[in-house]
Formats: C-alpha cells, sequence, structure tokens
C-alpha cells in the first residue's frame, strides 16, 4: 500500500519554519511594547520614593520628631534631627527609612520652594543636612522631585496633592 505524499501531513522542516517565524514576530511584539510602553523601573521607583516620604511624614508625627529627606543625583536618605546634639542623623532603627541607591540609568531632581537644588558630591566627613524638611506637625517643604531615565524623556514628579498626600505622577513624554 502506497500513501500518497499530499495526505502525509506537514514535514520537520515546515512546522520548524512556522514556528520559527511566530517567534521572530513574538519577539518584535515584545520588544516594541517594551519600548514604547511604560518604563516600571521608573514607575516602581519613584512610588517606592512617594510611599516612603509618606511613611516618613506619619512617623515624624507619631514620634514628635523633625525628619527630612537627603537626596544626591543618584540616591536619597532620609535624617532625623536630635535635639540633644543639635544635629541631623541617619535613623538606624528604622531600616525602611534607610540610605538608598536608585538603579542604573535613574537619576533624581528637586525643586523646593520654587528653586532648583544642585546635588553637591556626597562626602560623607560633611555634616547631614536634608534638602527636604519634613516637620512632626506632618507639614513639609514645598517640592517637587522629579525621578528621570537618563537619555530618555520619560521622568515622574514626585510631589505633595492638594490634600497633602505625596504622590508620584508619570510623565512619560516631557522632561523638565
Amino acid at each position: 500500500m502506497k500513501i500518497s505524499r499530499s495526505t502525509a501531513g506537514f514535514t520537520l522542516i515546515e512546522m520548524l519554519v512556522v514556528v520559527f517565524i511566530i517567534g521572530i514576530i513574538a519577539a518584535g511584539v515584545i520588544l516594541s511594547v517594551s519600548l514604547t510602553g511604560q518604563d516600571h523601573e521608573l514607575q516602581t521607583e519613584s512610588e517606592r520614593i512617594a510611599t516612603l516620604m509618606n511613611y516618613a511624614r506619619d512617623s515624624a508625627e507619631m514620634q514628635t520628631r523633625e525628619m527630612g529627606l537627603a537626596c544626591s543625583a543618584t540616591g536619597y536618605e532620609f535624617y532625623a534631627f536630635d535635639p540633644r546634639t543639635q544635629l541631623w542623623d541617619s535613623i538606624p532603627e528604622d531600616d525602611a527609612l534607610r540610605e538608598r541607591r536608585l538603579p542604573a540609568g535613574l537619576t533624581l531632581k528637586l525643586r523646593v520652594e520654587g528653586h532648583d537644588i544642585v546635588f553637591k558630591p556626597v562626602n560623607k566627613a560633611d555634616s547631614k543636612k536634608p534638602d527636604i524638611m519634613i516637620f512632626s506637625n506632618g507639614d513639609l517643604s514645598d517640592f517637587q522631585l522629579t525621578v528621570e531615565r537618563e537619555g530618555a524623556t520619560r521622568n515622574a514628579k514626585i510631589a505633595a496633592n492638594d490634600k497633602g498626600h505625596i504622590e508620584a505622577t508619570p510623565s512619560p513624554e516631557s522632561t523638565s
């Protein structure tokens, strides 16, 4: 009994070619979505900073102590004011408010009370001073902290909204 070639189905080579073409199309779709879609790392980091600032604000109110946020181009750290020594210092008892470095490719820009802040090189010998004040009564400095992707037009701005809650707002197509 002889089976004709037309009823035998697809060959292995034909199936591999189809799978290869589907793979190429899928890779193209994934790359195009990630290049034109949201920057998840930027979004995650800006939301983390906003959440930590709200947490620090709540902690300052609960503990009735002044706190602040010190920024550099590549990271940030929360400080607390010690009234006995009259100095600002890190908050070692609260790991959530520890010093943090931004992921590679992200930078910070800061505007406080309407003035752009120029970050100085970090020197551990210098006295610690926050750029943004978080007062024990819940008030804070008027600020706008921008997390930017280097070489891209995407950024996220962190500021207090009309109700006083600190939030991150992505602005995917603009820079400032």
